[in-house]
């Protein structure tokens, strides 16, 4: 079942990428007593994702901190590494918290996985960007396949 509005973020083991390289985290530790903007995306590296999605977070970090957002987390079904290499390909330092689901653990917790194997990509991340007041999801938005709209982070600061 796709998470909604008022459900809490389930408990997960994530790997966070930092400059000093991966780091165990959990989704207890992000979420616990903060707002949190946290945006999934099918994968590093991939066109829109690098071109608009997350670029966007970075651009309007400032705008969404001054809303009231404590973190502004990115996370996909990749590893750290390649989360770590992401970030410095993007010039990211830490306005945006790069996690790596790299099981799809949390994709598929949230019921927003996306089974990409016939295309030779794996289970991923639908396209989704959420809002949660420790730990209780506010706001969620999941695009539609192919679109780009309502989980930009332009999106995202009008909901708050």
């Amino acid at each position: 079942m796709t998470i909604k509005v008022g459900d809490k973020i389930p408990s997960v083991t994530l790997m966070q990428a930092t400059a000093e390289g991966p780091r165990e985290t959990t989704t207890d530790a992000v979420f616990a007593d903060k707002t949190v903007v946290l945006f999934g995306v099918p994968g590093a590296f991939t066109p829109t994702c690098s071109a608009k999605h997350l670029p966007g977070f970075v651009t309007q970090a400032a705008a969404l901190k001054a809303k009231g957002v404590d973190t502004v987390a990115c996370v996909a079904v990749n590893d750290a590494f390649v989360m770590g290499a992401w970030a410095k390909d993007q010039g990211i330092s830490d306005e945006i918290v790069m996690l790596a689901d790299g099981s799809a653990r949390l994709a598929t917790a949230l019921g927003l996985e996306l089974d990409l194997t016939a295309r030779g990509l794996g289970m991923r991340n639908q396209r989704f960007a959420l809002i949660a007041k420790d730990g209780t999801v506010t706001h969620v938005a999941v695009e539609a396949a192919g679109a780009f709209e309502v989980s930009k982070a332009e999106a995202v600061l009008a909901a708050l």
